[in-house]
């Protein structure tokens, strides 16, 4: 039997396993990848959002990265939440180091709920050592004007706002607009001209969106990882997102995570049949 490919993530423990590492590792599955991850921060939260952040000390965040990368590889990267600027500094020097591929960069700043993620001092330190590491950079469109301190609000404010993150190191960029009227991603790549390259879909209505971005940003760096280039891996994380919604059941009492193993319910039904 062929070994999968290892998607290593590297974000924050979200105990009601809708976003974070948990949420990660049901996407990795469920795209037939093996799944590693180094958590960077503990959570109080739960599906009516976030009431508490615990950065994991960066010596144990350091050393667990080192210990993984000596003993497995990595066929991609998926950085999710790191919760304060040392974090950010110590994945940054690991990964700089080893120079890994696939690296997809999502950079969570505030919760769905609002919840503050990652203080001024550590998006800061994000822009200057992280972003330029990145393979592809996925913020939605409010991580997007933070980053650039442009408005990004439509399709046209969303090329500007990719052209601007190009100006900050940024190799490729998606801007997710899940949130917009129209459920609207920009894929903007830079090789000498920058090209970019719009998905639209129509907007689909569910109060189960807890951790899409993770769910999308995961699903790349699989595709990556299996080897689509990167229209492709954007196309087919997009669906798997989409599809991880419309199969959602509710759980808890606020804003429900995806179905993220849906395909097993579907593949049993084929395997009963």
């Amino acid at each position: 039997m062929n070994t999968p490919p290892a998607v290593l993530t590297i974000a924050g423990f979200d105990p009601s396993s809708g976003a974070g590492v948990t949420a990660d590792i049901k996407t990795i599955a469920a795209h037939h990848c093996y799944g590693v991850s180094c958590i960077t921060a503990l959570t109080v939260q739960a599906t009516t959002g976030v009431r508490r952040i615990q950065a994991v000390d960066v010596t144990i965040l350091r050393e667990s990265l080192e210990m993984l990368l000596e003993d497995v590889e990595i066929a991609a990267v998926h950085i999710g939440m790191l919760g304060s600027e040392a974090a950010v500094q110590t994945v940054s020097k690991v990964l700089e180091q080893r120079k890994l591929p696939n690296i997809v960069l999502d950079p969570i700043l505030r919760s769905s709920s609002g919840a503050t993620l990652l203080e001024a001092a550590g998006m800061n330190a994000l822009k200057k050592k992280l972003l330029p590491l990145a393979t592809v950079l996925t913020p939605n469109v409010d991580e997007a004007a933070a980053l650039t301190k442009l408005p990004v609000s439509n399709e046209v404010e969303m090329k500007l706002a990719a052209v601007a993150l190009h100006a900050l190191g940024a190799k490729s960029v998606v801007i997710t607009g899940g949130h917009l009227p129209k459920a609207t991603d920009l894929l903007s790549i830079q090789q000498g001209t920058i090209q970019q390259q719009v998905f639209d879909s129509e907007k689909f209505p569910s109060n189960s969106t807890h951790g899409t971005g993770c769910a999308f940003s995961t699903s790349l760096a699989c595709n990556l990882a299996l080897g689509k280039d990167l229209p492709e891996a954007v196309r087919l994380a997009k669906g798997y997102v989409k599809a991880a919604m419309g199969h959602a059941y509710p759980v808890g009492k606020g804003i429900g995570p995806l179905h993220h193993l849906y395909r097993l319910e579907e593949k049993s039904r084929k395997d009963e049949n």
